[in-house]
């Protein structure tokens, strides 16, 4: 049996999957167990219930829009927000009525693979008489690859549509340490501030993307991945600059192919285009569970 490609994971230091199946994954964040749905854990679990009933919190769903937290029986409140560090990034976590916690591990393959990119990119911006690389991190979220960019030396624009999780990456930002002048922050919609770039000549090195397969934007914008992501990249395309660069795109639960982005990649012109799945190693296993479709495309210096 061939395994199909699969992004090497990054660990984050606090963070482990500790088991997954029946349509659950039970994961460590920090001091904090949590047990949550992850419909891609279409397996059995490896451990029995008595291993599964260490949580803290478990995620109750009360129809499509939500649900809630219910804390283990006996336990002692938990701390909101709690903290997860990685490397020099500080992330604070809370539970929402939507199953997520401000961060997604999965990703720190994709940080990892930027701060790389960003290293390589030295000379090009040093030869534009620049300070530092410039970033696009559209459908930003918390921010936590906002962070890690900056950190990695990017001068980082985040955008994101929820005020909620703009201060929340704001709140990352400076719990991480970060300069004031490392991120600037943008409240609006994906398409419209690219296209509004373009129209500006801006330039960016570098272009991430994590977009949900549907969405709002500010002033109620619909998106819906499989409509607007060939658009968007379209017009990032003209944002790139033309000697070197990098884009990362990345989405969790829809319905297309790592074949699907590599394509559509390479219509942002000649460079070098991987792509795969995103996945997290069960602890003390030989188990991977599924966390979304990347590719990513570099054109180097």
């Amino acid at each position: 049996m061939h395994a199909p490609a699969v992004f090497p994971h990054d660990p984050i230091e606090g963070y482990a999957l500790l088991d997954c199946g029946d349509g659950e994954k039970l994961e460590r964040f920090g001091g904090v167990v949590l047990r949550r749905p992850d419909p891609l854990a279409m397996w059995r679990p490896e451990r029995d219930a008595a291993f599964w009933a260490q949580a803290d919190l478990s995620f109750v769903r009360e129809s499509d829009r939500g649900g809630r937290w219910q804390p283990r029986r006996g336990a002692a409140p938990l701390p909101e927000p709690w903290t997860l560090t990685h490397r020099d990034t500080r992330l604070l976590l809370r539970p929402t009525p939507f199953k997520h916690v401000g961060v997604f591990p999965e990703q720190a393959s994709n940080w990892l693979w930027t701060a790389q990119r960003i290293a390589q990119l030295a000379p090009t911006f040093v030869a534009r008489e620049e300070p530092r690389p410039r970033l696009l991190n559209l459908f930003a979220y918390t921010g936590a690859a906002s962070v890690a960019a900056a950190q990695a030396g990017a001068f980082v624009t985040h955008v994101d549509a929820s005020k909620p999780a703009m201060r929340w990456a704001r709140e990352n930002a400076a719990a991480s340490g970060l300069a004031p002048d490392a991120v600037r922050w943008i409240c609006d919609d994906a398409l419209q501030f690219v296209q509004r770039e373009r129209r500006r000549g801006r330039r960016y090195d570098g272009v991430l993307l994590d977009p949900p397969p549907y969405g709002r934007g500010p002033d109620g914008q619909r998106w819906t991945f499989e409509e607007g992501v060939v658009e968007l990249l379209a017009d990032i395309a003209g944002l790139l600059e033309p000697d070197a660069g990098f884009v990362v795109l990345s989405c969790y639960a829809v319905g297309t192919s790592p074949l699907a982005f590599q394509q559509m990649l390479a219509e942002l012109g000649a460079a070098e285009v991987s792509a795969g799945e995103l996945a997290l190693p069960v602890q003390d296993s030989a188990r991977l569970l599924p966390a979304g479709l990347c590719a990513r495309w570099w054109r180097a210096p």
